[in-house]
């Protein structure tokens, strides 16, 4: 790394910049009525404790065109990510390729709920490994795994009993760590 050269943090947004949980949760209990909680789902994802029958209903909330554009911003994460800015490169780093109909609709989000970040550091991908930083907050082990820079795991009900990356839990425990304490 040259000596001017801001270290890169690459940033994922679901579950770490966008709670899509959340809105999964509230069309899956309005179309089934049922009262599946994020409670309910600790060391799992949505899929694993819907039955087989109604996993095609969680694949079209996915692909529905207002899925992306309703979901709500995790707490802390807009502040955060304009202080990392002033130290950092930051990059959004998104597997839209899981969900190839959500590129509009996460651009939008970003562009709502994220002005400041420009579009030339919005990367739509799918496994990350691609990615050229020196970190990537990502709530998913796997694409941690194979990522050449430092992953962090953004703690969440699905990844609570994963272990072997550091760890973060909110977005003041981000700026913590990238900022330093008594932030």
């Amino acid at each position: 790394m040259k000596q001017h050269e801001l270290q890169r943090i690459a940033i994922d947004m679901d579950e770490v910049m966008a709670d899509a949980v959340t809105e999964h949760l509230r069309r899956y209990n309005r179309d089934f009525d049922e009262q599946v909680t994020v409670a309910d789902l600790e060391g799992k994802n949505v899929w694993d404790v819907v039955q087989m029958d109604r996993h095609s209903a969680l694949e079209a909330y996915l692909r529905s065109e207002d899925f992306f554009a309703v979901l709500g911003v995790m707490p802390d994460s807009q502040r955060v990510l304009r202080r990392l800015q002033q130290q950092y490169e930051v990059f959004i780093a998104t597997a839209a390729m899981e969900v190839p109909t959500s590129f509009t609709a996460k651009y939008k989000w970003l562009a709502q709920h994220f002005p400041f970040i420009p579009a030339s550091h919005i990367v739509f991908c799918g496994d990350k490994s691609v990615i050229r930083a020196d970190f990537l907050i990502d709530d998913n082990p796997r694409q941690l795994q194979r990522f050449c820079g430092e992953g962090i795991l953004y703690g969440t009900y699905h990844n609570i009993h994963v272990t072997g990356f550091r760890r973060v839990n909110n977005w003041r425990e981000v700026e913590e760590m990238f900022m330093g304490a008594g932030t």
